[in-house]
C-alpha cells in the first residue's frame, strides 16, 4: 500500500464525517439524554440510553448528510458553507465525497438508524425518528428552507424531536413533560437561527435564502426574537409543575431564562436605536443560546437524581 493511499482514505472519512455536522449531533444529544434522567426519575438503564444516543446520533447524521447533498448549490454561494465536502469537491478532479455517494450514505443511515432504534430500543422512538429525518429532509430542506422566510421556525420542529425520543426510550410511551421540552426547543431555534442568519445575512441573499434577517429589518428580527425568547422560557417554567420536578429545575430555568431575555432585549435595544446588522453583535445571543439550551437541559438531568438522593 503507497503512503497516500491512507492520507486518500483519512481524507474520505473526514468527508463523510463532515457531511453528519457532528457539532449539531452534539446539540440533538444534549436534548434527548437529559430527558431519560426525567423519565426513569434518576439513573436510566444504560442499555436503552446507549442504544437511543447511538441510533439517534446516526439518524441526526444521515438527515444532516441528505441536507448537504440537497443543499450542495447553495452552499457553494456561501462562505460559512462552502468549505462542506460537496462544495469543496466540486472543483476538484477526485472529491472525497461525490454527490451520489453522499445520497447513498444518507439514505443507508436513515434505514440503519431505524431499524437498530427498533430492534434495540422500541418502535415508537423508531417512528419518531424515521419521521424527524424525513421531515428535515423534505419538510425543511426541499419544501420550506427556500420559499418562506418561516423556514427556520417549522423546520425546526425535526430538532425538538429528540425530547420525545429519550422519554419514548425509556417509558415507551408519549406524554405532557417530554412534550413541554419539545415546545423550548421549537421556540427556542428561531431567536437561536436568527441570530446566526443575521451575521451572515449576505451569504443567505447571495444563495437566495428567504431568511427572515435577509427580508426584514434589524429591529424587527430582533422583536421577533424578543418574542420567542419569551415563549422559550415560559414553556421551561411549564416543565415543573407538568413534569414534577425539585426545586433545582425551575430556579435553573427562572435564571436562565432571565440571562437569555436580557441578550434578547440587548439586541433589540441596539436595533431600536438603529445599529446595522452588521454591528448589532448578533453571535453574541447564538452563542448564549448554546449555552442557554446546554445548562438548561443539564438541570432536566440533575434535578431528578438530587431528588432521588433526597
Amino acid at each position: 500500500m503507497s503512503v497516500t493511499q491512507p492520507r486518500q482514505l483519512g481524507a474520505v472519512l473526514r468527508a463523510y464525517l463532515a457531511l453528519t455536522k457532528p457539532r449539531i449531533i452534539e446539540l440533538l444529544l444534549i436534548t434527548t439524554l437529559p430527558v431519560m434522567f426525567l423519565a426513569a426519575r434518576g439513573l436510566p438503564p444504560w442499555w436503552p440510553a446507549l442504544a437511543t444516543l447511538l441510533g439517534g446520533a446516526v439518524s441526526a447524521g444521515s438527515a444532516n448528510a441528505l441536507n448537504c447533498y440537497i443543499d450542495r448549490d447553495i452552499d457553494q454561494k456561501m462562505r460559512r458553507t462552502r468549505r462542506r465536502p460537496l462544495p469543496a469537491g466540486s472543483g476538484t478532479a477526485e472529491p472525497a465525497v461525490t454527490p451520489g455517494g453522499a445520497l447513498t450514505f444518507g439514505i443507508a443511515a436513515a434505514v440503519a438508524s431505524t431499524v437498530w432504534l427498533g430492534l434495540t430500543v422500541n418502535w415508537l422512538s423508531a417512528a419518531l425518528a424515521a419521521g424527524a429525518n424525513l421531515f428535515y429532509v423534505f419538510g425543511y430542506s426541499v419544501l420550506l428552507k427556500r420559499r418562506t422566510a418561516q423556514n427556520i421556525v417549522w423546520g425546526g420542529v425535526a430538532g425538538c424531536v429528540p425530547a420525545l425520543i429519550g422519554w419514548t426510550a425509556i417509558t415507551g410511551r408519549l406524554a405532557w413533560a417530554p412534550f413541554m421540552l419539545f415546545l423550548v426547543v421549537f421556540f427556542w431555534t428561531p431567536p437561536h437561527f436568527w441570530a446566526l442568519a443575521m451575521r451572515f445575512r449576505d451569504d443567505y441573499a447571495a444563495a437566495g435564502v428567504p431568511m427572515l434577517p435577509v427580508l426584514a429589518e434589524a429591529r424587527d428580527v430582533a422583536r421577533r426574537i424578543v418574542h420567542y425568547s419569551w415563549l422559550t422560557v415560559a414553556c421551561s417554567l411549564l416543565l415543573w409543575p407538568v413534569g414534577r420536578t425539585g426545586p433545582l429545575y425551575p430556579a435553573a430555568a427562572a435564571i436562565l431564562g432571565a440571562l437569555l431575555l436580557a441578550e434578547a432585549y440587548r439586541l433589540a435595544g441596539r436595533a431600536r436605536a438603529g445599529w446595522s446588522m452588521a454591528a448589532l453583535r448578533p453571535m453574541r445571543l447564538f452563542h448564549w443560546s448554546n449555552a442557554y439550551l446546554a445548562l438548561l437541559f443539564l438541570a432536566v438531568a440533575v434535578d431528578p437524581l438530587l431528588h432521588l438522593h433526597g
